[in-house]
């Protein structure tokens, strides 16, 4: 099993990506508001204000998607399902996505799942 993490950088894209999660046969998935450090920075501590204009055209607020999936295929058919719609990952300001092993979860939706 794998956790698959993917930050989105521009909200607007959410249903879509959404849309080939299904597609790739991801079943479940959490979506989280998130914000980058450099938004944070620039914005909520005062003394790196001046990085205010190197932020222009990055958009302030992310959305942190996390799903447990079982075969690393998956993952790459949401990669190549995404990529279409968001941008290749490698262009700036399109957002991070990896994947971590998982030893051991419970309480997911498919049973099946459980180790």
């Amino acid at each position: 099993m794998k956790l698959f993490v993917f930050v989105l950088n521009d909200e607007e894209f959410l249903e879509e990506v959404m849309e080939a999660y299904v597609e790739a046969g991801v079943t479940g998935a959490t979506i989280l508001d998130s914000e980058g450090m450099g938004r944070f920075l620039t914005y909520e501590i005062p003394i790196f204000a001046g990085f205010k204009d190197f932020m222009k055209g990055n958009k302030p607020y992310n959305k942190t998607i996390l799903s447990v999936v079982k075969e690393q295929e998956v993952i790459e058919r949401v990669r190549h399902l995404i990529e279409p719609i968001i941008g290749k990952l490698t262009d700036p300001g399109t957002g991070i996505m990896f994947s971590l092993d998982i030893d051991w979860a419970s309480g997911l939706i498919d049973d099946g799942m459980e180790e």
